[in-house]
């Protein structure tokens, strides 16, 4: 395996894959066809230099991630808020918000949203399960062990969650495109052609996914809350926010290791993001593939990439 630095997320039938500061949106709209945009985001490890230092770095790359992904989830949902519209007239409510509006209420939204999500990320999988495993200290007299159940209950409440949103129709389509993406990008990293055939024959699974990583901020989570010990609820309570930041520093650098390794131990601490993967992945169709192979030619030349790293695996 050779790094590519090419990464991306599925949309709404859809991919987003970014290369450096390119990155280029393919969906299949409502018509069969692939629509592909290409534009630039500047991250903020680019624009301040604070930022991109190690274990600092990692919170902001979470927070480009957050902020592009929604802009390219906006711009895939857009197709299929048109194909609504055709088939049924807007509520008079609707035609308001729009003519009074218009764009200044998405742009206001987007931030809203992701504020929201932020917040209910936090009160279910960090200040949920402290609660919940307040519960057993009664019966628990070790603060190692209870720290433990803490991020037992965590995982069990993450994995619930995605087994219930993968009985989503849309979110198991989203699961699809996942898949897809990751089949381009161990297909090029691996050094095959980028075609149909040979992505199709590549692995669903990739260290560099999201899902790892918020395997590895549970597992890392566990290790932190073992050690930084606090009396009270409430002062708990504060600790795991405050330590948030820390922590994804810590994970998004094991991640950036595993993402260049292929040694024994880094595959074997990988090994439980991997498996999780088998969740939030599934195989795509051929149709689906073809978007993918859209959106990594927008913004790599996959070919020169396979000459400097696999001397003779281009053919023609």
């Amino acid at each position: 395996m050779k790094y590519s630095g090419i990464g991306g997320q599925a949309v709404i039938e859809g991919i987003m894959m970014k290369n450096k500061q390119e990155y280029a949106i393919a969906v299949r709209k409502p018509d069969g066809q692939i629509e592909v945009k290409k534009d630039q985001y500047i991250s903020m490890t680019d624009k301040v230099k604070f930022f991109s230092l190690p274990f600092v770095r990692g919170v902001f790359n979470f927070i480009d991630s957050m902020v592009l992904g929604m802009k390219t989830l906006t711009f895939s949902a857009s197709f299929f808020e048109d194909y609504e519209e055709e088939e049924g007239e807007p509520t008079k409510f609707e035609k308001w918000l729009d003519d009074k509006f218009g764009e200044k209420l998405e742009k206001a939204m987007m931030p809203a949203v992701m504020a929201f999500s932020v917040v209910a990320a936090v009160v279910i999988f960090m200040l949920l399960p402290l609660w919940l495993s307040s519960l057993l200290r009664p019966m628990v007299a070790s603060d190692t062990l209870m720290a433990f159940l803490e991020g037992v209950i965590r995982l069990a409440i993450f994995i619930c969650y995605i087994k219930v949103v993968s009985n989503m129709e849309d979110i198991r389509r989203t699961f699809m495109y996942h898949g897809a993406e990751h089949k381009c990008i161990n297909c090029i990293e691996h050094g095959m052609e980028l075609n149909v055939e040979n992505v199709r024959a590549s692995s669903k699974q990739h260290k560099r996914c999201g899902t790892s990583f918020l395997i590895i901020v549970m597992m890392i989570s566990i290790l932190f809350f073992m050690i930084v010990r606090v009396e009270g609820f409430f002062p708990k309570m504060l600790s795991r926010i405050i330590l948030i930041p820390v922590i994804a520093g810590v994970s998004y650098e094991f991640l950036r290791i595993a993402g260049r390794s292929d040694s024994a131990i880094v595959n074997l601490l990988s090994k439980p993001g991997m498996w999780m993967q088998n969740m939030t992945t599934s195989e795509p169709d051929d149709s689906m593939i073809q978007v993918a192979i859209a959106a990594v030619e927008a913004v790599f030349d996959w070919k020169e990439y396979l000459r400097e790293n696999f001397p003779g695996q281009v053919s023609g």
